[in-house]
């Protein structure tokens, strides 16, 4: 058997949950490859929102083995928090949710840490969601990470040695601080951490492999956020591309089957960084409204702005995608006007590759005609409109893949899947 892989081609925010939660009933097994905290999956459905920030969306399917992978950090206190909700809507977590013990914990010291880079960086913030990953991540690559395997192991000693690190950078900051808080929500965490299963996670998945297990691995941010391949450095701290499911749960290259890209019908990011087809104008704020675009950890307005395929298309390059999935097609439902960018330009010149650096690019667009109809009632595509199937054709013919699955609106059920010929 060979791991189906699902991820984000865009700045985030795509709507990776609830497709997740969609496909979950043709797997056996959901597994998260990175990211922490910082990511928010939005699920909808029978009537209930749900926020996933740590915990695999395929949770919501009671039969199912879902794995938080090696490549995730971990916030004890938040994820004790988080669990805790969902257990308490009726979903039984202990049975069915693993945690690798290679996995790596974000500690009080890395959130405060966290806060005081973004702060010395002056008006340069790369505008952080303040969770504490990139200083996790940083301790991980520098071999000074705890991990939630040492919870077993000698763990006070681990603890108060990588603490006393921290607090020595926090002093040559003059960052003035105060742990007392945080610290015992986080001990709390690590004793309500205790009770969920600690595996070796690739051990793990290549035995179900062997066993004929089906499973997906759900990525967390997006590929433009990738910090190899994104826009650096305004980037998160983990490879959200689809190498990122091999080096995050131990998979192998060959053991990559499908690999689901998803986007949405347009534009988003959130926080600083490059953004080449932001609108500035009713427009945008227009999208904003209808899309609720608004973080679902840091309710921060999202920036918006029209499609850009030429991201798009390196990203399906880097991932090797094999089906795209669009979201938030019904966002767009009373545009008279859909704007694509097809190219860049670039000191005059133009290009349509995806360039070193996209600061101050111009993006060069094409119109094509809106659909303006309510689609969020749709149950098939034999529904849609002329100049939707029209837009569809259009992106399958500059990304060169198929859009297998249409999303008309936030519920579970508002999903369409077409049966295009490959």
């Amino acid at each position: 058997m060979k791991v189906d892989i699902l991820l984000g081609l865009q700045w985030g925010d795509e709507g990776k949950g609830k497709v997740v939660d969609v496909l979950t009933p043709r797997y056996d097994v959901v597994a998260r490859f990175q990211g922490g905290p910082n990511a928010g999956h939005t699920l909808e459905f029978e009537g209930q929102k749900y926020v996933l920030r740590s915990i695999p969306s395929g949770i919501f399917q009671g039969d199912k083995v879902n794995i938080i992978g090696n490549g995730v950090v971990l916030d004890p206190a938040l994820f004790k928090a988080e669990a805790e909700a969902l257990e308490a809507s009726g979903h039984n977590l202990k049975e069915r949710l693993h945690i690798s013990k290679k996995a790596h914990l974000i500690l009080p010291t890395h959130r405060i840490l966290d806060a005081a880079y973004e702060a010395a960086k002056g008006d340069a913030k790369v505008g952080t969601t303040g969770k504490g990953i990139g200083p996790t991540y940083t301790d991980k690559i520098s071999r000074n990470g705890v991990r939630v395997g040492d919870i077993l192991h000698d763990f006070d000693k681990k603890y108060a040695a990588a603490k006393a690190r921290h607090e020595q950078i926090l002093k040559s900051l003059n960052y003035e601080y105060d742990l007392t808080e945080l610290e015992k929500a986080w001990f709390e965490g690590i004793e309500y951490l205790k009770q969920f299963k600690f595996v070796d996670s690739e051990h793990e998945i290549n035995s179900l492999l062997a066993e004929g297990k089906t499973v997906l691995c759900e990525g967390a941010q997006g590929t433009m956020l990738d910090i190899d391949f994104g826009s650096y450095p305004f980037v998160t701290s983990s490879n959200t591309i689809c190498a990122g499911a091999c080096t995050g749960l131990g998979v192998a290259p060959n053991k990559i089957g499908e690999v689901y890209g998803i986007f949405k019908a347009y534009c988003t990011r959130v926080g600083a960084g490059p953004f080449p087809t932001e609108l500035f104008d009713k427009t945008g704020d227009q999208i904003c409204t209808l899309g609720h675009e608004f973080g679902s950890v840091t309710g921060r307005k999202r920036r918006c702005g029209w499609i850009d395929l030429v991201a798009l298309k390196y990203a399906i390059m880097v991932d090797g995608v094999t089906k795209l999935i669009m979201m938030k097609s019904d966002v767009l439902d009373s545009f008279e006007t859909i704007k694509a960018c097809v190219a860049y330009k670039v000191n005059g010149e133009e290009i349509d590759y995806f360039p070193f650096d996209i600061e101050g690019v111009e993006p060069v667009y094409v119109e094509l005609p809106g659909w303006q109809t309510d689609m969020t009632k749709m149950q098939s595509e034999d529904e849609f409109p002329e100049e939707f199937n029209a837009y569809l054709a259009f992106l399958e013919e500059q990304l060169g893949v198929p859009v297998k699955i249409v999303s008309v609106g936030p519920d579970r059920g508002q999903t369409i899947e077409r049966y295009t010929e490959e």
